[in-house]
């Protein structure tokens, strides 16, 4: 069941990736993540019982490791080609599975050792077609916001198995993204402060409401995923970065981006490295 889960989670996150990157043709980045925050708060508000002081403190350094990978992942969204940002963020997983290996001190096996090389082998490549577009990673801005949106998103994702351990999924969802919501509305008031003149004011755009609905269920399920029975990290979080099939394709489609074949190639190369993740992992 929690494989099933996760598909729908992947899905329901793709099309919220690309409903994302059109709303921020109307607001800025903190206004898109606190609206849809929000908004996600508000449905979840039926969930938002008491609980120890303890939960609420894990699920606060929660919320700012979520928030720091929002913050910096919009940012790289709004200044990259969604196709090269969904081809980084493929790469999460990998680094999930590298820094188990550090920090709990987990085995890789044949299998898994291929996919982690394959995903090295992808981000290469990516960084080659990446430059075609004018896009140097060593210097890119954007690219940089991905780095620390990624490395944020990891220890989120192992900061996830402990905390759902101990707490309903619904629990933790609802206070987590009351507490993303208190953190964004900081950083713009803060932002507003400092530069009076330069304000960013709000627009409404009902492209809010349908990715505060897309996140909101994309995350219920990859919570509901995790407290299975049997439910594996690391598997969950390939499988989950499936939705980038979602964002490339649109990207595709509907932006007319350049350099598709060199970077479906790379696609193709990290989708090859996490069924080989999958299999080693089974």
């Amino acid at each position: 069941m929690w494989l099933w889960m996760t598909l729908g989670s992947a899905l329901m996150l793709g099309i919220y990736d690309v409903f994302k990157k059109q709303a921020l043709k109307n607001n800025s980045v903190l206004w898109v993540l606190l609206a849809a925050t929000a908004l996600s708060t508000l449905f979840l508000s039926p969930f938002l019982s008491s609980g120890p002081v303890e939960d609420h403190l894990r699920l606060v350094l929660k919320a700012v490791l979520v928030t720091t990978s929002w913050v910096s992942g919009l940012i790289g969204l709004k200044l990259l080609p969604i196709t090269t940002v969904s081809t980084l963020k493929a790469s999460r997983p990998f680094f999930v599975v590298l820094f188990s290996i550090v920090l709990f001190g987990e085995q890789l096996n044949g299998w898994q050792w291929a996919g982690v090389a394959l995903a090295l082998l992808a981000l290469t490549l990516l960084s080659g077609a990446s430059k075609k577009e004018g896009i140097d990673f060593s210097k890119s801005k954007g690219v940089a916001a991905m780095a620390v949106s990624i490395l944020a998103g990891v220890a989120s994702a192992l900061y996830d198995k402990k905390v759902v351990a101990s707490m309903d999924p619904l629990f933790l969802q609802s206070w987590c993204n009351f507490y993303i919501t208190v953190l964004l509305a900081l950083c713009i008031l803060v932002k507003s402060l400092r530069d009076k003149e330069n304000r960013e004011r709000f627009k409404w755009d009902w492209m809010l409401v349908v990715i505060a609905v897309f996140i909101t269920g994309a995350d219920m399920l990859y919570f509901f995923a995790l407290k299975q029975d049997g439910a594996l990290l690391s598997v969950i979080s390939l499988m989950r970065r499936c939705s980038v099939v979602v964002t490339f394709v649109v990207g595709a489609i509907v932006f007319k981006e350049k350099n598709l074949k060199a970077k479906s190639l790379d696609l193709a190369i990290l989708l090859a490295g996490i069924v080989c993740l999958v299999l080693g992992s089974q």
